[in-house]
């Protein structure tokens, strides 16, 4: 059996129970080491096999998981946050299923919960926005048309958006075309859950100066909308007025 494990944002506590379990127990573990912390891997067992997916191709990876799954062997693919975001496990689960070969997911806490988290903020605020767009920018690997950042941003609604940290001065611009007010409150979250985590609140207009006064890059979320700000309405899921499944609302 293989089975795709989703390692959390960063910190080596906030994986799973399952996932902390599959790790104790596996005969094999492909990890992305490029954004996996390392300190998952202190609790494998004697004689597991240890494999940093970040310097192999897909089928490489495959060529080390699939031999040992048809051997008996427990596999675990590690990772980072959740794997359905950003992970590239899909193509994997593909080719395991043209193979033959059984596996499971065991899902994951994502950066961008992380990433609130630290911030200490709600994303879906009443009166101030009921979705959240996950995305990024396009760069050697494209996204699709109608996803572009400025269609995007027309929404005004709560964004957080991934491999971006190295073009903030074009992302700015780009939200703003959209039709975020430069002004909109905007933070920078690098590492979130890490040791050296650091939240870096700004402006969407700002968000470029706030990364190179801070020499961030890389390994960091944007977010960007009013849910940064100060200003909300109530929730009427706790509202003495308001009638639910569970509660008569009074006066």
């Amino acid at each position: 059996m293989i089975h795709f494990v989703g390692a959390g944002p960063g910190a080596p506590d906030l994986i799973t129970v399952r996932g902390a379990r599959l790790l104790a127990e596996a005969d094999v573990i492909v990890y992305a080491g490029s954004l996996v912390n390392p300190a998952l891997l202190d609790g494998r067992k004697e004689g597991c096999a240890v494999y940093d997916s970040a310097q192999m191709t897909l089928e490489e990876v495959l060529s080390v998981m699939v031999p040992a799954a048809q051997e008996g062997r427990l596999v675990v693919r590690l990772h980072t946050g959740d794997p359905c975001v950003y992970g590239a496990h899909r193509e994997q689960m593909d080719a395991l299923d043209a193979a033959g070969v059984p596996y499971e997911v065991c899902p994951g806490v994502s950066s961008f919960c992380g990433a609130a988290a630290a911030l200490r903020a709600e994303y879906t605020l009443p009166g101030v926005s009921q979705t959240v767009i996950l995305t990024r920018m396009e760069g050697r690997t494209p996204v699709p048309g109608r996803e572009q950042i400025e269609a995007l941003a027309a929404h005004g609604s709560s964004m957080v958006i991934f491999l971006s940290a190295g073009r903030l001065g074009e992302l700015s611009r780009r939200l703003i075309a959209g039709g975020y007010a430069p002004d909109t409150p905007a933070a920078i979250v690098y590492k979130a859950t890490w040791p050296d985590e650091k939240v870096i609140r700004t402006t969407v207009s700002g968000l470029a100066e706030a990364a190179a006064k801070e020499q961030v890059t890389k390994t960091a979320l944007i977010t960007v909308g009013g849910f940064l700000g100060a200003s909300y309405e109530r929730s009427k899921l706790y509202d003495p007025s308001f009638t639910t499944g569970f509660r008569e609302g009074r006066a």
